[in-house]
């Protein structure tokens, strides 16, 4: 796997063996950050929930994103994370790693809302908790311009406008689709 743009630009991290986490693909990264680019600057706060190797968080901060939060709940994940952190040697204080769940991060107080929050949870999951969590009027991990887009199977429906927040986007690849939400 490769950062596929900006300061990384081509540089391999590693993925982990097995089918468990499902890394999105060299191709619709492209697309998503063809996207967001024009959002993202020296200023963006990047959250990638249920991260896995890390890859869309690292290609945030090599196009320019302030921070990255990397969340997911899997220990394996999150070493793999910090090792492609380590890799590419990104300094520590553009970065931090939590293992927890989606679910309990989202539903936390946070001092400094994310400016773009990419959701990518396993195609099983229930993903209307986490949206509506995030959507929430009174939540605080999603700035009030800020951009969530969620990585879903393209036959599973999200809501249309969850809480203070209405889709104003999708694309599909394949079987997966990016809806994105302000």
């Amino acid at each position: 796997m490769r950062i596929i743009a900006g300061e990384f630009r081509g540089r391999v991290i590693k993925s982990p063996q097995g089918q468990k986490t499902r890394p999105t693909s060299d191709r619709l990264r492209e697309t998503l950050f063809n996207i967001l680019n024009p959002f993202i600057d020296d200023k963006t706060g990047f959250l990638d929930l249920c991260a896995g190797t890390g890859a869309v968080g690292i290609e945030a901060i090599s196009r320019g994103a302030q921070s990255c939060t990397f969340v997911d709940r899997s220990r394996r994940a999150c070493g793999l994370i910090e090792e492609n952190l380590d890799i590419l040697k990104i300094p520590e204080e553009k970065t931090g790693v939590v293992c927890t769940s989606a679910e309990q991060f989202t539903s936390r107080n946070h001092d400094q809302p994310f400016d773009i929050i990419f959701f990518d949870p396993p195609y099983a999951s229930d993903y209307k908790l986490t949206i509506s969590l995030i959507a929430d009027p009174a939540s605080s991990v999603l700035s009030p311009d800020g951009i969530l887009i969620v990585e879903h199977h393209f036959k599973n429906q999200l809501p249309k406008s969850p809480g203070r927040l209405s889709t104003f986007r999708q694309i599909e690849q394949g079987e997966t689709r990016l809806t994105f939400y302000k």
